[in-house]
């Protein structure tokens, strides 16, 4: 057989070496992306968290505070509005406002009865319907707002016997108003808004007409435990 004269078994050997190891070397990477791609955990896009809808609530009433200080009582003449006019002063409050805990108290003697008889026990009666002062200030860190919802207001049917009972020893105009309502409070929690409502009934005792121009405060009864 005739050969070309620039035939070289050698470098046809050499080639052939060098090809088998290049396939070598591309089978051995295709094998190693092949077991990557199977142990690695397949990329999941990172998933939008679902929004959360928060249903508003109704602001707190108008004449909050915003300076310290807190809004007079305007004298009130009618029973029944004095005594939803009460329940405002008494559970409308806004802890992260400048307003201090015992502004509420101040603002409720000064509708107390002038003759001051029953006025100690009106201030711890309103003292236990707020939270404590050291709540107070934990409520603050959390922006802890209050109020209420009232629903009804009306004279109790015990209110008739009461006065029975009484007889002179009640000055005339004295009157008593059950409220029946919902406390809302709201605030925030780990950077989450929350909410929270109640129900809550009470008992307001005032002294109007004939005896004071305007209606004056005597007393409540416990939280939750009104006259019926």
């Amino acid at each position: 057989m005739l050969r070309s004269p620039s035939y070289d078994p050698d470098l046809r050997r050499r080639r052939l070496i060098v090809l088998a190891i290049v396939t070598a070397l591309l089978l051995i990477s295709t094998l190693a992306y092949a077991l990557l791609s199977r142990d690695e955990p397949h990329s999941v896009p990172p998933s939008t968290p679902p929004v959360t809808t928060v249903p508003e609530v109704d602001a707190v009433p108008s004449g909050m505070p915003d300076d310290g200080t807190l809004p007079e009582l305007p004298p009130v003449t009618d029973p029944e509005d004095f005594a939803e006019l009460v329940a405002h002063a008494i559970f409308d409050w806004d802890t992260s406002s400048l307003a201090p805990r015992a502004g509420y108290l101040q603002r409720i003697a000064t509708v107390a009865d002038p003759t001051g008889e029953s006025s100690p026990g009106l201030i711890s009666d309103v003292d236990a319907y707020l939270p404590p002062e050291k709540i107070w200030v934990d409520l603050r860190e959390y922006e802890t707002r209050q109020w209420i919802e009232v629903e009804t207001v009306e004279v109790p049917a015990e209110w008739d016997t009461a006065l029975d009972q009484a007889g002179s020893a009640l000055a005339p105009g004295t009157t008593a108003y059950t409220i029946t309502g919902v406390r809302h409070r709201d605030g925030v929690w780990d950077g989450e808004p929350v909410a929270s409502q109640h129900d809550v009934a009470f008992t307001v005792f005032m002294t109007c007409a004939p005896t004071y121009e305007q209606c004056r405060l005597l007393r409540l009864s416990l939280l939750d435990e009104p006259l019926e």
